[in-house]
């Protein structure tokens, strides 16, 4: 049997056997987005923000987020032989490089998320074992090692296999979180909630948290990272057993994030009040629940945190490895990266992407604030990603590709994808210069990676605007590299 029948034939095994349907799709989804970030809502979004500024934040996440949305199920459906989601849509709107960059910046955020998650796990395992510290200290590290080859070993064994055990973590993590939800509002005092609704500054003009805008801003990384992963199943839509499943799955699982994440960070300030609630400690669900049950609301949190994170590890676990897996199939990667093993995992892209893992949880024992400083960093090497999802849908729109006569449709997915554009800019915007900066340093490497990849199937590296893309990005590293050398802005 030649190369090509072995790959045929392990490509027509996983084939039959590694189809997802509507509620392993809808699980990807939530337990993708639903993950660490939910249980530190309460602290995360009032640190800079007042209950005005967090309902306006909301009503722009919402907004945006409902429109991405909509351009993964019109692009599932318009774009069936696209796979692999946001790397595939940008690759054919705007070129291999900025495909590339796309899948580039997937991949580093679906790792460094799962950096972030694997502290998080162990912070809220030092309720009941106080060695583990912050969740990044020597023997928290060991810990996190130890489970993360556990789930690369599950993982190998099989997509589908993985993919119900993360309709399980699913299902238990959003038990504390929908009885944090019930007893907040019975216990939601309204003199709270509406006692400086705006964060003005008091009568001797202290205290105040800020105009309204810079507010907003404030909460916007913090809501980008609770809805990364409203593409999973778009990623997946290559194993999915009905293509329609991806867009429903998507808009299911982002309403229901939604609805859960609005009502746990508001209930939270009709208990405690703005500076009570920016005081508390991770995971700050825990802080708000305690006063209203006693110590056990506590213990619950943090248990509910450990397998909302550890779901949200694997999804992300599952997601991140299929990125450079399709991406060295079709030639965008080197083609390493497109082992797929007899139980159709991608074994190589898999070890690739948790000797990463490894690797930044060591540099991890390095940050003061390590889970926040990673789930920063993971949401702005997203942002590119999802900017160019929404351009992709604005130009097929534009163009007319796929539309024949439906003229209703496509001026009204015009709207869409430009209102996603739009949204995804402001978000570049929000993220500050800092960790923009800092994200460069991390896309520079992957302009070599690319250039492997081109020279191994004999092709130019760059075309066109590419190599000024690509010059770019050198130099906004370099300056990055600069900064960090002088003290200027802090890595970690």
């Amino acid at each position: 049997m030649t190369a090509t029948d072995t790959e045929q034939a392990i490509e027509a095994r996983s084939t039959e056997t590694q189809k997802l349907s509507l509620i392993p799709l809808i699980a990807l989804v939530i337990g993708s987005m639903i993950g660490g970030g939910v249980f530190n809502l309460p602290s995360d979004m009032s640190k800079g923000a007042s209950p005005g500024a967090i309902l306006i934040g909301w009503l722009i996440t919402g907004f945006g987020m409902l429109m991405l949305a909509f351009v993964y199920q019109n692009l599932a459906t318009r774009k069936p032989e696209l796979n692999a989601g946001p790397y595939a849509y940008a690759k054919a709107g705007f070129g291999s490089f900025v495909g590339f960059n796309s899948a580039w910046g997937y991949w580093l955020s679906a790792f460094l998320g799962n950096v972030a998650y694997a502290v998080a796990i162990f912070s809220a395992l030092s309720h009941f074992i106080p060695m583990f510290g912050d969740g990044n200290n020597l023997v928290s590290i060991i810990g996190a090692s130890i489970c993360l080859w556990l789930i690369h070993l599950l993982v190998l064994n099989g997509i589908k296999q993985a993919a119900f055990v993360n309709i399980v973590t699913t299902i238990a993590k959003l038990v504390p979180l929908f009885l944090f939800v019930l007893v907040a509002i019975v216990a939601f005092n309204w003199d709270k909630f509406t006692f400086n609704f705006w964060g003005e500054p008091d009568s001797q003009g202290a205290g105040g948290l800020g105009s309204i805008v810079n507010q907003v801003k404030s909460t916007m990384l913090v809501t980008l990272w609770v809805f990364i992963g409203i593409e999973g199943a778009s990623v997946y839509s290559a194993r999915a057993a009905r293509r329609s499943d991806v867009g429903r799955a998507t808009v299911i699982g982002f309403l229901g994030a939604l609805g859960l994440y609005v009502l746990v960070s508001l209930l939270a300030t009709g208990v405690l009040s703005q500076p009570e609630l920016a005081g508390l400690k991770v995971p700050s669900m825990a802080g708000v629940f305690e006063p209203l049950v006693g110590s056990w609301g506590a213990a619950l949190i943090n248990i509910g945190l450990m397998i909302s994170v550890g779901g949200a590890f694997l999804s992300w676990t599952l997601l991140c490895a299929e990125i450079p897996y399709t991406c060295g199939r079709d030639g965008t990667f080197p083609r390493w990266f497109a082992f797929e093993n007899a139980n159709g995992s991608p074994a190589n892209s898999l070890w690739a992407t948790n000797a990463l893992i490894q690797l930044f949880l060591i540099v991890s024992y390095f940050s003061k604030d390590a889970y926040q400083f990673f789930y920063f960093i993971a949401s702005v090497a997203i942002l590119p990603p999802y900017v160019l999802s929404g351009a992709y849908a604005l130009k097929l729109a534009a163009s007319g590709e796929t539309y024949s006569r439906d003229g209703g449709s496509r001026n009204r997915d015009m709207w869409i994808g430009g209102l996603a554009t739009v949204y995804g800019l402001w978000l570049v915007y929000a993220a500050g210069l800092t960790y923009l900066l800092m994200c460069a340093v991390l896309f520079a490497p992957g302009i070599l990676v690319y250039a492997i990849a081109r020279r191994e199937r004999g092709e130019s590296v760059f075309k066109g605007f590419e190599i000024i893309v690509a010059v770019v990005i050198v130099l906004l590293a370099v300056l990055a590299a600069y900064l960090m050398w002088t003290g200027k802005i802090s890595p970690l």
